[in-house]
């Protein structure tokens, strides 16, 4: 659907988590019969859930962990922990820092440079405990530490910036062309953030493995409000899961969307499954988590920019497992734990039991979806009387 602002410009409706809703099937599934797994990159997951490549959220020990309930976690390959030699000083200096010069300590620890020797330890221990090497890198990191990475054991390359595109312009001559990239190496790579339909098909024909989808979205992320650039998560989803199909038609390879950032709940990770994702990657809903290695705090990749910072330091309120927060128990009424039941109890309400039959139920837009009738849980978030 178009807006016209004048005879010469459009503006295209796009929809976020929170303006759809899933519609119930006329049959439904035993949520205990609900089949999550899925393949990223030649892995095989049992539960389509990634953990993205934050330094306040993923360490050595935390991908481990991840791995061994089934899920994925990326690990940053810019960040302190190839920068120190000891990380868990800087992250206590980090979570130590006040609001107001959080920022400033970033960027000053982000000054410290990346150390190529440092690869082969922290990815020789993730794989010394059985679990896949995954790291994310920049697209000018690629072209500085891509060759350290893959020699130090990296099982999945994972190239990531704001927006990455097969059609980058520099007058300095410093690009990284994806399809190179691709016919070059022999490890699988995953390639992001993009949001549009043309974008995702063109990375896609460059040879990549999996489609990361999200800009700006992350609560820790500020790009939005910093460029004014991104477009809502359900339609940028949907976009990415077009071209994926209609790449899949024409070449018979399939290559796996992930849905990127802006999710807190399980209703939203289920949104983005329905709404065409193979996957879900998310950093923020971990923080808290004592696995996590600046617990209760993260921030986003674009944080200690030296000219631009495009995110921000922030403090989750909660400290459980991440075995609870990922299968429960919980006692709490948000969906913000036991996120595999919460896919299980949506998908088989729905009357799907594996992700791709998910991926064609019924969605409505509907705007009232998270108001209608809740005026009471509204006056209670608000603080005020019923």
């Amino acid at each position: 659907m178009e807006f016209p602002l004048n005879k010469y410009r459009n503006v295209r409706l796009a929809l976020g988590f929170d303006d759809v809703s899933l519609v119930p099937s006329a049959s439904t599934v035993d949520p205990a019969d609900v089949d999550l797994s899925c393949q990223i990159a030649g892995l095989n997951l049992k539960f389509p859930i990634l953990a993205s490549a934050m330094d306040g959220v993923v360490s050595p020990s935390f991908a481990i962990e991840m791995h061994n309930l089934g899920c994925l976690a990326v690990l940053n390959l810019e960040g302190v922990f190839t920068r120190y030699e000891d990380p868990e000083p800087v992250l206590q200096r980090i979570a130590a820092a006040g609001d107001d010069e959080a920022t400033g300590v970033l960027q000053e620890i982000y000054r410290e440079p990346v150390k190529p020797e440092l690869f082969a330890r922290v990815l020789g221990q993730i794989k010394d405990a059985g679990a896949p090497a995954v790291g994310s890198l920049t697209p000018m990191g690629v072209k500085r530490f891509g060759g350290v990475a893959l020699d130090a054991g990296l099982d999945v390359l994972v190239v990531q910036s704001t927006v990455t595109s097969v059609r980058h312009r520099s007058s300095s001559g410093e690009v990284l062309s994806i399809a190179d990239l691709t016919s070059s190496v022999n490890v699988p790579v995953l390639v992001g953030n993009c949001v549009s339909y043309e974008v995702a098909y063109e990375q896609m024909k460059a040879g990549a493995q999996g489609i990361l989808v999200g800009v700006g979205p992350g609560e820790a992320c500020t790009t939005r409000a910093v460029t004014g650039v991104g477009v809502p998560q359900i339609t940028a989803t949907a976009n990415a899961a077009a071209a994926r199909d209609d790449y899949f038609k024409e070449s018979g390879r399939y290559v796996p969307v992930i849905t990127d950032g802006g999710m807190r709940r399980g209703g939203q990770m289920a949104k983005a499954l329905a709404a065409g994702a193979d996957a879900i990657m998310v950093g923020s809903v971990f923080a808290g988590c004592p696995e996590t290695p600046a617990s209760p705090y993260h921030w986003g990749m674009a944080t200690p920019d030296p000219n631009l910072p495009r995110g921000t330091r922030v403090r989750i309120g909660k400290s459980i497992s991440l075995k609870q927060l990922l299968f429960g128990p919980t006692s709490v009424t948000t969906g913000e734990e036991n996120l595999v039941g919460c896919l299980r109890s949506s998908m088989g309400l729905c009357g799907a039991a594996n992700i791709k039959e998910f991926q064609s139920i019924d969605m409505v837009f509907s705007l009232s979806f998270m108001s209608e009738g809740k005026i009471l849980q509204r006056a209670q978030q608000l603080g005020m009387g019923a």
